[in-house]
């Protein structure tokens, strides 16, 4: 029996969009932006798989699934986040999980499997708020002394002003697991 599937996520920069077009070929799922989606719509999906940005200690259009939450019961439900930081670092995964840990109750985390991806960022495309939020990182790294930089940070610091992705598309896999899980 096939299974409605909905992809569902909020994209500044095009990253997480990436990752949720890629899944969305590979699963045939419907795809929306939180913008255009209509939460009437949300009973008919089996599935759905949120993916959001990682902003400044949120997650972008997560409140979307927050606030419909309920109608999502007995759902199978997964969340991707989309951020600059590499989520295999468990510094930086510990930083993810208390951002999590804002939005979404423990009830809500028991209900949910939780993905992680890396996106990337293009300095020349960033919004006036993100873009003095990164410049103030980067004064901030470059107070430390530089032997306390972590490999990202000294990343950080030579990339600052380009352009650099991290975009993989073998990252959806588990997520594409999830999915089909149940079929």
């Amino acid at each position: 029996m096939a299974q409605n599937i909905l992809l569902l996520y909020q994209s500044y920069y095009g990253h997480t969009k990436q990752y949720a077009q890629w899944l969305g070929e590979a699963l045939d799922a419907d795809l929306y932006s939180v913008r255009q989606m209509d939460a009437a719509q949300l009973p008919r999906y089996d599935v759905v798989i949120f993916g959001g940005g990682l902003y400044a200690g949120g997650i972008a259009g997560v409140s979307f699934l927050t606030r419909h939450f309920e109608q999502l019961a007995g759902k199978r439900l997964a969340v991707f986040t989309c951020g600059l930081a590499d989520p295999s670092k468990e510094e930086n995964l510990e930083t993810i999980q208390r951002t999590v840990d804002r939005h979404f109750s423990e009830a809500q985390q028991k209900a949910i499997r939780f993905f992680h991806l890396r996106g990337g960022i293009d300095y020349k495309r960033l919004n006036p708020v993100h873009r003095a939020m990164m410049a103030m990182l980067k004064k901030f790294l470059q107070k430390k002394d530089p032997s306390s930089l972590r490999e990202e940070d000294r990343q950080l610091l030579a990339t600052y002003g380009g352009k650099v992705d991290f975009l993989e598309r073998t990252a959806i896999h588990p997520i594409l697991n999830f999915a089909r899980e149940g079929h």
